[in-house]
């Protein structure tokens, strides 16, 4: 039987996949795992999403995605200290975690310390106006998070970046019942690459024969209409492919409710 603070859905491993629950516990890096260079949509916000950027604890800790910073030498203590314990109170086991946790310095070229060039450039409305502002502000600013950015943007698969774009947003506005379906279904559709075969190409190119020059369709983000974007955010029509469905379990905490 799992401990009664279970329900609180600490979360030790990647961010994608805990981020929903009570606490976030982060230890190393945390790698954005590049999707948009398989041809596949990506969400953890306009820089990160949308260059495969990688944040490392400190800066999950920084921008609020993780609650505590432990070093994994003192994991095992923590899970240790965790298990001794019988409450399903909040702030008894934040006070635990509290007990193992540091609060690491950023590094010298942590993306955190240009956050006003981010937000000046990554809030533009569309990706064709990121990219144009990321190389104006290029002919200005010696920063190597501008180049870096620009390079990924334009490596990636343009189709993507725009499904990407308008996810991200979206998200900011719904609960995470509506991001996992909106998520789902934009899966669903790049997998059966009816759509585009933007990922099947990205992983040729990047996993089966390596040569890392993807042949994007359509090459351009030009190319790739509104139109086109609003497709990957509609319901499957195939019966084969169901909808995603969520259940309210009697047990499920209230804060957990309240998301869905």
């Amino acid at each position: 039987m799992p401990p009664p603070w279970s329900c609180y859905k600490l979360n030790m491993n990647g961010a994608g996949k805990g981020n929903p629950g009570r606490f976030g516990v982060r230890d190393a890096m945390i790698d954005s795992l590049g999707n948009l260079f398989f041809g596949f949509a990506q969400a953890l916000g306009e820089y990160v999403g949308l260059t495969g950027a990688r944040l490392d604890g400190a800066e999950m800790l920084a921008c609020g995605l993780a609650t505590h910073f432990v070093p994994v030498k003192r994991l095992a203590s923590l899970e240790e200290a965790l298990l001794k314990v019988n409450t399903t109170d909040a702030a008894v086991v934040s006070a635990i975690i509290d007990d193992f946790s540091l609060r690491p310095p950023l590094k010298e070229k942590s993306p955190y310390h240009s956050l006003p060039i981010i937000d000046k450039c990554f809030s533009k409305r569309t990706v064709e106006g990121i990219l144009s502002s990321l190389e104006l502000e290029a002919l200005n600013v010696n920063n190597d998070l501008i180049s870096v950015a620009i390079q990924s943007l334009k490596k990636a698969s343009p189709t993507s970046l725009k499904i990407s774009l308008r996810s991200i947003r979206e998200g900011r506005l719904q609960g995470v019942g509506q991001c996992l379906t909106r998520e789902y279904r934009m899966c669903c559709h790049v997998l059966r690459s009816e759509l585009s075969k933007d990922f099947f190409e990205g992983c040729r190119a990047i996993l089966l024969d390596k040569d890392k020059n993807p042949k994007w369709e359509p090459s351009n983000l030009e190319l790739v209409s509104n139109e086109m974007v609003e497709q990957y955010f509609s319901k499957v029509d195939d019966e084969e492919w169901e909808d995603l469905k969520f259940s309210i379990r009697p047990n499920m905490p209230a804060f957990a409710m309240a998301k869905l």
